[in-house]
């Protein structure tokens, strides 16, 4: 897998949806379901190539993928509407997705936790291109 990262932030190189594996992709089916209630993923339809290559994408209602290939920019931060109601549901930390699936996560496995959430980590990533693009100052990603 390539080291990608969606418009969002999201780290999809990181994502299991796309894995080559029916099974792991299984695994992370089940683990949307627990976690985030999500009922529409199946092995077969979560295949995603990752929002910036050519293919399948799992998420078909994304609105910030379609928004950014129409724009022409790489990141949803170079968008001078950011961030807009289209994305601003996408930006998560990882202590974010803890306690925003809470109770669910009380019991969560580290395999469940790199199978099913650790690609949402956004926030690092959105910074580190505020950063880049001159709207931040260097020091916040120091911080970090």
């Amino acid at each position: 897998m390539d080291k990608m990262t969606g418009y969002c932030g999201y780290r999809c190189y990181l994502c299991a949806a796309r894995s080559p594996d029916p099974a792991i992709r299984q695994k992370l089916v089940d683990g949307w379901k627990k976690f985030f209630g999500h009922q529409h993923y199946t092995a077969e339809n979560v295949f995603c190539a990752g929002c910036k290559n050519e293919g399948k994408v799992a998420d078909q209602q994304c609105k910030a993928r379609p928004c950014a290939q129409e724009k022409g920019v790489n990141s949803c931060v170079e968008c001078d509407e950011f961030p807009c109601d289209k994305m601003k549901h996408l930006m998560a930390s990882k202590e974010g997705m803890f306690l925003f699936c809470l109770p669910r996560t009380t019991h969560l496995t580290r395999e469940e936790y790199e199978l099913c959430m650790r690609q949402f980590v956004s926030m690092p990533e959105l910074i580190k291109e505020l950063v880049r693009s001159g709207k931040l100052p260097p020091w916040i990603e120091e911080a970090l």
